[in-house]
């Protein structure tokens, strides 16, 4: 890494997820609700890009992990292009990161330890959900539920088999410092065959 390549002061790591780890565990001291928030975006098989709120619930050197229905809008898309980016926004800290690359499931182990750690009701609700698809009236989504909780009473809730995780192995991350009168420090880290390469952005 080049020995110019400071923000605020600080030198940035050489590894994107190191430096976001610094930045997240930053973010966790300030007491925001939902740190771990974020926009994920795919493609639509009609070419539109479609984001949506989600958790981000592990992260690693392998990349970054949140988990929805197989049979859901994004599971749809990212079935049809695997690719997808992540975008975070901390506003107590003035910050922003951007997460670009493709995407793989999550092994079946790792969803079910989530699964399972979920509180009963969002478990049975996973099973009572279609998500995304039409609903005539709340009614409809509410007796789903009820068969559900009744069907699984006193039983374990094992994971739908259509709820799943998603990796996001990153190809490219951004970070972004505001700064006043919009001269913002931005870096960019971009894989390549030699590794990760840092490159400062213009504001």
């Amino acid at each position: 890494m080049a020995k110019n390549q400071y923000l605020r002061g600080k030198m940035m790591e050489p590894s994107p997820t190191v430096q976001f780890e610094k930045w997240f565990q930053e973010i966790l001291l300030t007491g925001t609700p939902y740190p771990e928030a974020c926009c994920v975006s795919t493609l639509s098989p009609e070419g539109y890009p479609e984001g949506r709120m989600v958790l981000m619930k592990s992260f690693d050197e392998r990349g970054f992990v949140f988990f929805s229905n197989r049979d859901s809008v994004k599971g749809h898309s990212l079935e049809g292009c695997p690719r997808a980016s992540l975008t975070f926004y901390w506003q107590p800290l003035h910050r922003q990161v951007r997460i670009l690359g493709e995407v793989e499931l999550a092994a079946t182990e790792e969803a079910d330890a989530y699964f399972s750690s979920r509180p009963r009701t969002s478990q049975l609700g996973a099973w009572a959900s279609l998500q995304s698809r039409p609903m005539k009236n709340r009614g409809v989504f509410e007796e789903r539920l009820k068969k559900i909780t009744l069907k699984f009473k006193g039983k374990k809730v094992p994971r739908p088999p259509e709820w799943v995780g998603y990796r996001i192995i990153p190809r490219k991350i951004e970070f972004w410092q505001e700064r006043p009168n919009r001269l913002h420090d931005r870096f960019c880290y971009i894989q390549t065959s030699k590794g990760w390469k840092i490159q400062r952005l213009y504001p």
